[in-house]
């Protein structure tokens, strides 16, 4: 499975992008688990966000969702921040 983010918006407009594949991985069932659940929560289209929050666009297998800040559930913010941190 391969899991991208896309974040965009903030106070300096920087766009950050991390993908992560987890074919081989030792914890790939877990990342596939989490996967789920936030797609599952999240929009087909973009939502609107607050000024200088952030939008992310969450691609997993070619299936592409939105979110964006404040409104991120427990799902997408676990998924989120740990595709950017290990996602290259």
């Amino acid at each position: 499975m391969r899991i991208q983010v896309k974040r965009t918006g903030g106070f300096a407009g920087v766009e950050r992008a991390a993908a992560v594949e987890t074919s081989g991985r030792a914890d790939a069932q877990e990342w596939h688990a989490l996967a789920e659940r936030a797609v599952a929560d999240s929009r087909g289209t973009p939502p609107i966000g607050v000024p200088d929050g952030f939008s992310y666009q969450i691609t997993v297998d070619g299936k592409t969702v939105y979110c964006s800040d404040p409104r991120l559930t427990e799902e997408q913010r676990k998924l989120i921040s740990q595709v950017l941190k290990e996602g290259a």
